[in-house]
């Protein structure tokens, strides 16, 4: 299957798996504040961060086996795959034990220092006990079928897959809570919606790789990248997952749920454009490793046009519309404030400013350049943390999205410069235009709702009005200034989407 091919493949499956995903994650969150209130919401998701946590014992591995198996997929070197896959399976199985042991002690320890009202210390102990064992799975059964289905440009099946799991678990939710399930019998029945997506994973690979053999001798050295991966994995677990660590720490539960809910929406919206760099990950990876220079030039250019233009668009309509959608959709919750508006600004702002790197950082992937980035990274990471703890202190909630703006404007101008250096070799300027015209077309989409219109919704009916307004308005702000500031890319990109539509037509 061809490099276009897959692309499109992977994007389809991977735009249906966010919606589904993008649905599934306001309908979820709806339920357990509507049943369960504000202090159970902030109780789940606090433990679903710090079992994330636990996930980092697979000591880099994803990523370091998905970039050993480039190479000997794309010479169809059979027993090189296998090889790579025993030392991964064998790697995954040890960090699975590692994993169950931790959440053993987390279900021991958490209940000691959460305080929370609405459960017992027992059931609190039993929630993370629940709440860990999908990641369990995701060691012994999913790890070593996701590893080969990414490397081999595949990654349509784990979304269609993933598609299943999320109705399941929507579903079981939805008719344990209104049958007045406790949240403990809740999650304990929507884990039958993880075991089905490892089982259509097993399936698959047993019927389209029958030339895999998890017994072949292991290649331990093609995994010599994991501790540089795993390092790079632990500072960006830090940096995503702090902030409701810190929240959890210096705030209260209630207000982890605000956190939660204002995440839900940008993270939705930052799902809704990772749909684009799906699967670009390993084909950039193949173009790397078979050295085709002018290929990898071309391609990022049209993919950093193309992914900057599309974030534009995305977060300034979130901008617009994100503290409307907030006001309806918390509506008739009162156990806490939801209407922040300036928590509502630094949220959006903090998921452009996060998006902004993604180009540079897929290459860093793409590349296997793990060793290469930790001092960044760290930096990155102690920005977060540091800035992040101190103005807590006197902002809440605010402060500790001011530190995550911190360090994704320092990350975001350490990869403009290291990319084209190390890999690309294009001009730094071009891509720093990119990311001008980016907040040029933000501020421009944002202002004339800033200074002339206001949104006040009554009904989601009204709100999906003003977003379709909204949306139309951006749409023709990003391609204008786009076209006139960057036209011959612009038509590059405009000429591959018509040459991709005339090719499916006639077949």
């Amino acid at each position: 299957m061809s490099r276009t091919k897959s692309f499109i493949y992977n994007s389809l499956t991977a735009a249906l798996l966010q919606i589904f995903t993008f649905i599934a994650g306001f309908i979820v969150p709806r339920i357990i504040l509507a049943f369960y209130g504000s202090e159970i919401n902030g109780l789940v998701t606090s433990i679903t961060q710090f079992i994330a946590y636990f996930n980092l014992v697979e000591a880099g591995l994803a990523g370091a086996a998905v970039y050993a198996l480039y190479k000997p997929l794309a010479d169809e070197d059979h027993k090189s795959i296998n090889a790579v896959l025993s030392a991964t399976n064998r790697f995954y199985i040890l960090s699975g034990y590692i994993f169950v042991a931790l959440t053993l002690g987390l279900a021991l320890i958490y209940p000691a220092f959460v305080k929370t009202t609405e459960l017992s210390p027992f059931s609190v102990g039993a929630l993370v006990l629940i709440l860990g064992v999908s990641g369990a799975l995701e060691f012994f059964t999913m790890a070593k079928y996701r590893v080969l289905l990414t490397a081999d440009q595949k990654l349509y099946v784990l979304s269609l897959a993933s598609i299943v799991a999320i109705v399941l678990n929507t579903v079981i939710i939805a008719v344990m809570a209104y049958s007045g399930a406790s949240i403990v019998i809740l999650r304990f029945v929507a884990l039958f919606s993880v075991f089905a997506r490892s089982l259509i994973l097993y399936i698959y690979v047993r019927l389209n790789y029958k030339y895999i053999d998890y017994k072949e001798t292991p290649n331990n050295e093609a995994l010599n990248k994991r501790w540089d991966a795993l390092y790079l994995q632990i500072l960006g677990a830090i940096h995503t997952g702090a902030p409701v660590i810190i929240a959890t720490i210096f705030t209260s539960l209630q207000m982890v749920s605000v956190y939660s809910i204002f995440h839900m929406v940008v993270a939705g919206v930052s799902g809704i454009v990772s749909i684009f760099t799906s699967g670009l990950s390993a084909s950039f990876g193949d173009v790397i490793a078979r050295n085709e220079q002018s290929i990898l030039q071309k391609a990022y250019q049209e993919f950093e046009l193309m992914f900057y233009a599309l974030i534009s668009w995305a977060f300034s309509c979130t901008m617009v519309l994100i503290m409307p959608f907030i006001k309806l959709y918390t509506a008739g919750i009162n156990d806490v404030n939801y209407n922040i508006p300036l928590i509502g600004f630094l949220f959006t702002l903090n998921g452009l400013l996060f998006s902004l790197k993604t180009p540079q950082g897929m290459l860093v992937i793409s590349a296997g350049l793990f060793r290469e980035t930790r001092l960044q990274v760290t930096i990155q990471g102690l920005i977060a943390v540091v800035g992040s703890v101190i103005f807590v202190q006197f902002l809440g909630l605010a402060g500790i999205l001011i530190g995550s703006i911190l360090s994704n404007i320092y990350r975001d101008i350490d990869l403009l410069f290291y990319i084209p250096h190390k890999l690309t070799k294009l001009k730094v300027r071009t891509s720093f235009y990119r990311m001008l015209r980016v907040f040029i077309c933000f501020g421009l989409t944002c202002w004339p709702f800033v200074q002339f219109i206001h949104i006040d919704c009554h009904n989601f009916l009204e709100w999906t009005g003003w977003a379709v307004i909204t949306a139309i308005y951006a749409l023709l702000v990003v391609v204008i200034v786009n076209y006139l500031l960057d036209r011959r890319v612009f038509m590059n990109v405009m000429g591959r989407f018509k040459s991709l539509t005339r090719k499916r037509s006639v077949t």
